[in-house]
């Protein structure tokens, strides 16, 4: 229990895995020993479901899956008393499926996740892809079933995933299709969200969102559910208690039924990785709905308030209740600031835009085309994915700023904090700089990319566009699942290359899709313009 293994996330130590003690990311050992556990557990559990229900996962057994996977991601829960909670869930749902008796139980055992880690090198990457894969679905998933929103498709697929993870008879050819599958259910997922979101807060629309923050009470809200931050300000309407978002919160501003309440009045800080230090004694209380918390200082920890699937040793959790009145009260009794705070972006910006949605980004579908045969628009760069601490990030910034003015850069995700407060200018009568969303919202980009594709009459692969993703967790994971099951190709990653992909999967990912690495800025600018 003092030792661990993980290497799910970008900044895994040496670019190898986490080992010994404690995570990069601050997760503990026996936290993480824990989560292999309950990982085991739901191996165990979709095995149940194959014994007692053939394809057919119960829509109960699904949701359990959804949260557990969810819970197991990068920067989501180091309570291991949560852990240990869930993991005694999965077996308790895992006897009552099928047979209650001996035999059942048996032949459902949990899985050791060391025999993984232990696995052929191919082997295990292929399954890792899987397994992060699902796990960064599932989030997607999740979201949507707040708003009511489930699909037969994604919770069929999770057991025959977790049974793959599990099964030491299959082989690359046996796991390099599920690898592409899980891609394509992730599209599932995330065109399941994309509809939830709309139909419950309307179409986004482009808002220009201050970084000051106003005097008097207020919460920051942080992570990527959108139907706690309504609930949040249903619940602050009238009270005098302002809402700031907070990271992956941002696009919220666009959505018409979010946006009417007028308490939310902008947006707090910068990059999620920066907030040990900015929110350090900040007078306001913060409520963590997804992942992307960090370790809490004590400096901020008696403000701080988790809900979801998100635990933190010592820290108030709100329950399914959603009953924020804990939050609301503890700013009011903090105060806020005494009188308005102006803060800033990375390159000391004071305000940013968001809400360039599929929707947005079609309605002007003709100006793209006529700046493409105009010659006035020569390229599209879409620049996004996740944030982190680790250098190498600084790359994405000088992307954006040398891209020259004859393109359009598109955005999305946590990563556009390292330049979404620039100002590029216009170009053809449209923003140089488009916020695209979440990366909840990567839906909306490939919608963007295959509609211009057929007005264009050639494939997404023959048009102007360059993907130029940046990763850190399983989210990510997915997406690029997704892309690749797309067939889209001549994708930059960075600032590092997944350590869970081995050299083997890695050819085959470079000689089949043309995946590469970030190199520079400036010379991978000059090789995609031909310069």
């Amino acid at each position: 229990m003092n030792q661990m293994f993980c290497f799910q996330c970008e900044q895994t130590a040496a670019g190898r895995g986490c080992v010994g003690v404690q995570g990069v990311c601050g997760k503990t050992a026996d936290v993480a020993v824990k989560q292999d556990g309950l990982t085991g557990a739901l191996i165990g559990l979709a095995r149940a479901v194959a014994e007692a229900g053939g394809e057919q996962c119960p829509p109960d057994t699904a949701a359990l899956m959804v949260e557990c996977l969810v819970a197991t991601a990068t920067n989501v829960n180091f309570d291991g008393e949560d852990i240990d909670r869930l993991t005694d869930k999965v077996r308790r749902e895992r006897e009552q499926l099928g047979q209650r008796g001996r035999d059942l139980l048996v032949a459902t055992d949990e899985y050791d996740l060391g025999r993984l880690w232990g696995a052929d090198e191919d082997v295990r990457s292929l399954k890792s892809l899987v397994l992060l894969g699902a796990r960064g679905l599932s989030a997607y998933a999740h979201h949507a079933a707040m708003l009511g929103k489930t699909s037969d498709e994604i919770n069929n697929f999770l057991p025959v995933a977790l049974r793959a993870v599990g099964n030491e008879s299959l082989g690359q050819a046996d796991l390099l299709p599920l690898v592409l599958e899980t891609g394509r259910i992730n599209m599932v997922a995330m065109k399941l969200l994309d509809g939830a979101h709309t139909e419950a807060y309307g179409l986004p629309a482009p808002k220009v969102v201050p970084l000051s923050i106003e005097k008097g009470p207020f919460v920051i809200i942080s992570g990527h559910d959108l139907h706690d931050l309504k609930l949040l300000l249903e619940q602050t309407d009238g009270r005098g208690v302002n809402v700031y978002t907070h990271g992956e919160m941002l696009p919220a501003h666009a959505y018409p039924e979010l946006s009417r309440h007028p308490q939310l009045k902008g947006n707090f800080g910068t990059a999620w990785t920066n907030q040990q230090r900015e929110f350090d004694g900040v007078p306001g209380a913060i409520l963590f709905t997804t992942n992307c918390i960090m370790p809490v200082r004590e400096s901020y920890s008696d403000r701080v308030f988790t809900t979801a699937m998100v635990g933190y040793p010592g820290l108030k959790h709100i329950g399914p209740e959603k009953d924020f009145g804990a939050v609301i009260a503890k700013a009011i009794e903090l105060g806020g600031y005494s009188e308005k705070r102006q803060m800033v972006g990375a390159n000391g910006g004071s305000e940013v835009v968001t809400g360039f949605g599929h929707g947005t980004i079609l309605s002007v579908a003709d100006k793209v085309v006529d700046a493409v045969k105009s010659g006035a628009l020569k390229h599209i760069f879409l620049v996004g994915g996740c944030d982190g601490a680790k250098p190498g990030r600084d790359y994405y910034t000088e992307f954006v700023k040398e891209a020259p003015s004859d393109t359009l850069i598109l955005t999305l995700a946590c990563g556009k904090y390292r330049f979404n407060d620039m100002n590029l200018g216009e170009i053809g009568g449209l923003p140089r700089l488009m916020d695209v969303g979440q990366c909840n919202d990567a839906f909306s980009a490939i919608k963007v990319a295959v509609t211009l594709a057929g007005v264009f009459e050639c494939g997404v692969n023959d048009l102007p566009l360059t993907l130029v993703l940046s990763w850190y967790e399983q989210k990510a994971v997915s997406i690029l699942l997704t892309l690749l099951h797309l067939g889209i190709k001549n994708i930059l990653i960075g600032p590092s290359l997944p350590s869970f992909v081995s050299p083997a999967v890695l050819n085959i990912l470079v000689e089949s899709y043309q995946l590469t690495p970030i190199g520079t800025a400036k010379r991978d600018l000059l090789r995609i313009l031909g310069q």
